[in-house]
């Protein structure tokens, strides 16, 4: 072989070796997809339904500043970019996590109580307010450092025609469902209540601005609610909560 086919062939090995992961936040699998399937060093590919997986951060990084990240919708739709801007203040604390949205239209919007520290709903807001997490015999609680908080999500009833479950924060231990992490990925289950996808959640924003948390009864980016996006939430072990 002459230098130059030798020169020539190294480069095509190297493209190929590029293109077999896949980059942040693009796809990753899904039913009929013929791409990566792997993900760039410290990105997890992460199912999000039978049709969409999604190359996800692996959980750890570090604090603030500014960046710009290209995202696309778990829903199928175009991608879009986002700016990002400073991150919060807060250290997290040990074995603590925070839980973020990482897909527009809820790009690193942190979960929390609606009124910061209290018995209100549970709601995605700023990183500047962002709350801290742990999940302990199926409970997620806030603040599990000092007064804790519980996620309890509203009760199922049978034959409603419910869509979604609303979830708050109470001073109690949640009476039904189970949360979980699967990789990264928050989930929650109930042996009573039959949903297609435990990782998918409803965002939805009342009339007050407040991106309204809510488990969703259906699979992930089919039939979403009016005026809800379909999301899948996840921990990050950051020392701060970054935008």
């Amino acid at each position: 072989m002459t230098k130059s086919l030798a020169i020539a062939a190294s480069a095509l090995l190297f493209a190929g070796l590029a293109s077999a992961q896949a980059g942040q936040y693009a796809q990753c699998g899904g039913q009929g997809w013929g791409g990566a399937t792997t993900c760039v060093s410290g990105w997890t590919c992460t199912y999000v339904n039978d049709w969409y997986s999604q190359c996800l951060p692996g959980g750890s990084g570090g604090g603030g500043g500014s960046s710009t990240t290209t995202t696309t919708s778990g829903g199928g739709g175009n991608p879009t970019t986002t700016t990002t801007a400073s991150g919060g203040t807060a250290t997290l604390a040990p074995g603590n996590s925070w839980i973020r949205a990482v897909v527009d239209p809820n790009f690193h919007k942190y979960l929390r109580s609606e009124t910061s520290g209290t018995t209100s709903p549970a709601v995605l807001g700023e990183p500047s307010t962002a709350a801290q997490f742990q999940i302990t015999g199926g409970q997620l609680i806030q603040n599990p450092g000092g007064t804790p908080l519980y996620a309890v999500v509203e009760p199922f009833v049978s034959g409603s025609g419910q869509v979604k479950l609303a979830v708050s924060w109470s001073k109690s231990p949640a009476p039904a469902g189970d949360f979980s992490w699967s990789g990264d990925t928050l989930m929650w289950s109930d042996p009573t209540v039959t949903r297609p996808q435990a990782n998918a959640w409803l965002v939805c924003p009342d009339a007050d601005g407040n991106r309204l948390l809510y488990v969703n009864l259906g699979p992930y980016g089919y039939q979403t609610p009016a005026g809800c996006a379909d999301q899948t939430i996840h921990a990050y072990t950051g020392s701060t909560a970054t935008a």
